[in-house]
């Protein structure tokens, strides 16, 4: 059970609310990744995060606010593995090496793969389409300062993600994918 854990000195320590909103949230992009937002059931969300289905409520005020919460964070690790990824580059052509690679690793962890697509493809909500817009834009943004090239660079760069994405989401064999 997540709501709770063992203590070192036999008493049982709660979770505070953050560390038991992290376990929603955790257990969303799996659920969301899994269903999309319109299937996606809250009580499978609870039960996975070991918590009652009301209490997600006194989380996120309701399903559409925790489904835009998984797509920005999804969205923000994406973000944050790219920043890291470029760090320590020696130059331009490194940094995009090294984020490609990175970007890569980033397709293996499926539940977050397919909540980032679930975004995309809930967009056809005005509520949702804006900030999952906001976090496309933020992470394009981010990606074009990163690269320190064109526009048209960043967005070759994305559209490779975005073919990468569909590729893995789809388990197309590696010959789509030029991995090894």
């Amino acid at each position: 059970m997540v709501g709770w854990m063992p203590s070192t000195a036999g008493t049982v320590n709660r979770l505070s609310a953050e560390e038991r909103r992290e376990a929603v949230l955790d257990a969303a992009v799996h659920e969301f990744g899994q269903a999309g937002y319109h299937a996606a059931s809250t009580t499978n969300i609870a039960k996975r995060a070991g918590i009652s289905q009301p209490y997600i409520y006194a989380l996120f005020p309701n399903k559409k606010a925790l489904f835009i919460a998984v797509h920005e964070r999804v969205s923000q690790r994406i973000r944050d593995t790219f920043i890291e990824a470029a760090r320590d580059a020696t130059s331009r052509e490194d940094r995009i090496e090294r984020m490609g690679k990175a970007y890569a690793g980033l397709l293996d962890d499926r539940d977050h793969l397919l909540a980032q697509l679930q975004g995309f493809a809930a967009a056809g909500d005005p509520e949702i389409r804006e900030p999952v817009s906001a976090c496309f834009r933020e992470t394009f943004d981010t990606i074009a300062g990163l690269i320190e090239g064109t526009r048209e660079e960043a967005r070759a760069f994305v559209a490779m993600g975005m073919y990468l994405n569909i590729a893995r989401a789809l388990e197309l064999p590696k010959e789509y994918t030029g991995e090894e």
